[in-house]
């Protein structure tokens, strides 16, 4: 159990209340607290702590070299003491350990706003009707943890900052907080563990005769060279002070080991004769009280947690270079000093002369050159064996055009992308509109199945538009100027009503017209998703293009008065459908959704397929490749609506994420996509319609049944590849119509959708570091995870540090720089208008500068998590790609994890036998302090454990994130 002494965080503003609240128990005095087994303290104890203390162990700052007696009577009393002053600084992940530089970085801070409060003018510039004043100088002498802290703190209040320190090496860091370093020419100091070596005289003297010519119009100077245990050197000679003008100010770090300018008086602020002003204050981390105390005690547990040999058992290891070098006494007994081990040598590797293999260009041309023949020649017999000589130019064509506009889409708007495309494929209403017929009602199966397929393809069109304009509202930005895109329809309202008015005069021209104009519109729509400033008009365009299409069709598929009523009532009714599903819709729900009107194109090319044949049933052969295309659709549409239904229902919850592994799994796929080609080959080859029939059913149940199986034998970890796979093969679906129903339009639309999803399908296998066969082939030849070792489970226990609210706040508000990583558990927790709060409050009320890093796969769909963002308000030029946003990482000071895992995974770079090794992920752990928001500690959707969160500088902030970042929010 933990302990705390009544009142002791008084001083630091926290209750007793707080501690109790933290599970520790009170005790009404110091004796009390002093008979734990082990106490922490902050500095060296007193005469009566030390007897109270006894043969306990003890945990504080006791600088040793200072307190030789304290030391003495600790040992006499056969304590165990670890001394934080002690600890190893070339130990890495010691930084997490290191009580004396996250005090330094306060009393860094804390020394610029005592001397800013000490000096009588402003540090910023400033332009006045009065006139104009210049920027404060400040001159930090000594650029340690402490020192650093000072020049970002000066800079940050607009001041011009200058650096010196005996190390070279430390101009860079300076220069890159926006300090200028100044140089003297001679030998490094650099000595050991980080900390500054002591110069020669004449080093010195160069030193002194740079800086005396510089402090003459220095307004504040901060010296805090120090080296622990030993005399603070001298710095700023009397000389110097002199040469100061009056009205600046000296703060002295150091004054406690006896100053770097010997004038100073600790704990104290006098003026100089010359009128500068020298604070010595000893105690500037302590006038940052809760802070530092949050600091130190983060300090002091992670370096607690780290002693623990198994779950609640604290040992001391010697082996632990951490624990050795603050090891001061072990039950009395002097441990000796602490000596780092050297460095390894560097291995001598024997150099292998590799081979180096020159290349022919004329060999590799010719490779290359025999390659390109055996496409070409392959995709050339291909094209003998369609007769449509025009329609396969338009399916070329479309192909090549549709990739080159898809390929410009910006990555922020792939979830557009896929619901544009949703709508633009309910262009399968094409072929059922000209398959309807019969009045009011159908009458035969070609009309049934005709009348289903503009009832699915309807809900599409409508669902699908309105869910793009919804989501493409939500990156509007309040200082946008107004758009009125809605003007945009004029041109397919005129180019319309022509249109009906020349067919009411009898005449036709125009009927070859419309169907070039559809397909026009519909690429025109997805090309302009390659901007924000024109996505929005983007959806009227692509509206225009399926109205225009609809219109030509419904003029040219010689309707009566009665069927043209049935066709307008299936249309409503579809759309009215799409509209109702498209308002309930959450962009939480997004992946899902798409997944499901997926399912719709499906069913309605199958129907389309299946009432083609039955309209040909009984009348003259058709010929070879109008059978390849019904059969073709047949399948395609089949795969498509059994594989998004079994998406649908992984990313709804309603199945489980995790992969189907039946026995057999790779077999029983090859034998259905062997009894697929099979059906397909009877149904080419007889000429008997009850074989036909029989053929083309077991086309649409076994490719329903592949469909289904290969989609539930992948992991949900793999589902945003999936969703734009079947998006896909949705295009495939309608291609296949064009050419069974010969309707350059739908072929058009076909490969425009075909070659989106194709592309987009590709960047989410790269993004995910997966094998696109095996996606496709439903997890072919994938292995099993190999067995754990015996006994790997025993293996180091690792620990993780969990923060409070409060102390996330405190970290957020001291930050300058915070980046905020969402994923898909900001989306299932809805946070994100409290994310947004968190930024706006941030940037605005505390001046820190916060973007947002967003993976490509995060989510369940492409460009998901950007629709979140940009609906709860936060500005689309703040949110970053992958590669921006890892190249700002090292600047970070604090990032902000909401509900990401797997895109956060240093597992994918570090461990190659991850399941997502070589996958590329947002390098979270290179910022100075990483917060974890999440639920558990339990692993992500691809159930892979991340060695991030015990990190040495991560927290785990746990609880539900909406809850979280509202108090957060509400802090702030």
């Amino acid at each position: 159990g933990a302990g705390a002494g009544a009142g002791a965080g008084a001083g630091a503003g926290f209750p007793d209340a707080m501690y109790t609240e933290a599970g520790a128990e009170m005790v009404p005095s110091a004796k009390d607290a002093y008979s734990n087994d082990i106490v922490m303290k902050l500095h060296v104890p007193t005469t009566a702590e030390v007897e109270m203390l006894g043969d306990r162990t003890l945990i504080a700052q006791i600088v040793a070299s200072k307190n030789a007696e304290v030391v003495d009577k600790l040992a006499a009393n056969g304590a165990t003491v670890f001394d934080m002053t002690q600890l190893s600084r070339t130990l890495s992940r010691g930084q997490a350990f290191d009580t004396l530089s996250s005090q330094a970085n306060l009393a860094g801070y804390r020394a610029v706003i005592e001397g800013v409060h000490a000096l009588r003018r402003p540090m910023a510039g400033m332009m006045t009707s009065a006139g104009r004043i210049k920027p404060a100088k400040v001159l930090v002498l000594g650029a340690g943890v402490a020192g650093l802290q000072a020049i970002q703190s000066a800079k940050n209040m607009g001041a011009q900052v200058y650096a010196f320190d005996v190390r070279s090496v430390v101009a860079e860091q300076v220069e890159s907080l926006g300090g200028k370093f100044l140089m003297v020419e001679g030998e490094e100091g650099a000595g050991a563990g980080g900390y500054a070596k002591e110069m020669t005289p004449e080093w010195f003297e160069k030193a002194r005769a740079m800086l005396e010519k510089e402090l003459t119009d220095v307004d504040l100077c901060v010296t805090t060279a120090l080296i622990p245990g030993r005399p603070a050197p001298e710095l700023l000679t009397e000389q110097q002070l002199q040469a100061m003008p009056a009205g600046s100010v000296v703060v002295d770090m150091a004054a406690e080991s006896g100053g770097n300018y010997k004038g100073v008086k600790p704990g104290e602020m006098f003026e100089s004769d010359n009128g500068v002003k020298v604070i010595g204050f000893t105690d500037l981390s302590d006038r940052l009280a809760p802070v530092a105390s949050s600091l130190y005690g983060n300090n002091l547990t992670k370096f607690f947690v780290s002693m623990e040999t198994s779950k609640g058992n604290f040992g001391v290891n010697m082996d632990d270079e951490a624990v050795r070098s603050t090891a001061l006494l072990l039950s009395g007994d002097r441990v000796p000093p602490f000596v780092p081990p050297p460095p390894p040598a560097p291995k001598v590797e024997a150099k292998v002369e590799e081979e180096v293999v020159e290349v022919d260009p004329k060999v590799a041309t010719w490779s290359d050159a025999r390659s390109q023949t055996g496409i070409i020649a392959a995709s050339t017999l291909a094209a003998t064996m369609v007769p449509n000589g025009p329609m396969l130019n338009i399916f070329v064509l479309s192909n090549i055009i549709g990739q080159r506009v898809v390929e410009g889409v910006t990555h922020a708007l792939h979830s557009p992308l896929m619901s544009v495309t949703n709508a633009i494929s309910g262009m399968t209403v094409v072929g059922g509109l000209y398959q309807m017929g019969g009045g009011l009602f159908p009458t035969n199966a070609t009309e049934f199945f005709g009348a289903s397929a503009v009832l699915l393809s309807a809900v599409n069109i409508a669902g699908g538009s309105i869910v793009t304009h919804k989501m493409l509202d939500m990156f509007r930005r309040p200082d946008d100027p107004p758009e009125y895109n809605e003007y945009y329809f004029l041109p397919a309202a005129v180019v319309g009503s022509g249109y009906v008015a020349t067919k009411m005069a009898g005449w036709n021209g125009m009927d070859t017209v419309m169907p070039i104009l559809s397909g026009l519109g519909c690429i025109g729509g997805i090309n302009a998703l390659s901007s924000q400033k024109t996505a929005r008009l983007g959806n009227v365009i692509g509206l225009s293009g399926i109205g225009l299409g609809l219109l030509g069709t419904f003029a040219t598929a010689g309707f009566d008065v009665p069927t043209a009523l049935q066709a307008s009532a299936l249309l409503g009714a579809g759309g009215l459908v799409g509209y109702q599903v498209a308002q309930k819709i959450s962009p939480t729900e997004l992946p899902q959704t798409v997944a499901a009107f997926h399912s719709l194109v499906g069913l309605a090319a199958c129907a389309t397929a299946a009432g083609d044949f039955a309209r040909h049933l009984g009348g003259a052969p058709l010929d070879a490749f109008h059978n390849f295309a019904i059969y073709g659709g047949m399948a395609i549409g089949a795969v498509t609506a059994t594989g998004s239904l079994i998406a649908f229902g992984k990313l709804n919850g309603n199945l489980p994420s995790s992969p189907l592994a039946l026995p057999g799994r790779d077999p029983l796929n090859a034998a259905m996509a062997a009894a697929t080609l099979a059906g397909g080959a009877g149904f080419l080859m007889t000429g008997e319609p009850g074989m036909a029939a029989a053929a083309l059913a077991a086309g649409a149940v076994v490719p329903g049944l592949l469909g289904a199986h290969m989609t539930a034998s992948i992991g949900g970890a793999d589902m945003p590849v999936v969703i734009t796979l079947l998006n896909s093969y949705s295009g495939w679906a309608l291609c296949s119509e064009g050419f069974m129903m010969d309707k350059p339009l739908l072929t058009v639309v076909g490969a425009l959708i075909g070659s989106s999803g194709w592309m987009l399908t590709s960047v989410m296998c790269k993004g995910m570091n997966r094998d696109l066969k095996n996606v496709i082939l439903g997890g072919w030849g994938a292995k099993a995870a190999a067995p754990k070792a015996e006994g790997a489970e025993d293996g180091p226990l690792l620990a993780h540090t969990e923060i409070n609210v409060d102390d996330a706040v405190e970290r957020l508000k001291l930050a300058d720089k915070v980046v905020v990583v969402p994923g898909y558990g900001l989306a299932v927790a809805n946070a994100q208008a409290d994310v947004a709060e968190i930024t706006r409050r941030l940037t605005k009320d505390h001046g820190v500068e916060v973007t947002f890093g967003v993976h490509p796969v995060a989510g369940r769909m492409p460009g998901q998590l950007n629709v979140l963002l940009a609906e709860a308000g936060i500005p689309y030029d703040v949110v970053y790609e992958l590669e921006e946003i890892n190249e700002k990482m090292g600047d970070a000071d604090v990032v902000l994890v909401i509900g990401a895992n797997d895109v956060v995974n240093s597992a994918a770079e570090d461990d190659p036998a991850s399941a997502i090794a070589g996958m590329p992920v947002i390098q979270v752990w290179k910022a100075n302090n990483v917060v974890f928001l999440k639920r558990s500690m339990g692993s992500g959707y691809a159930g892979i454990e991340n060695p991030v969160f015990f990190k040495d500088n991560t927290d785990m902030l746990l609880g539900d994130a909406k809850d979280t970042c509202s108090k957060i929010a509400g802090a702030l």
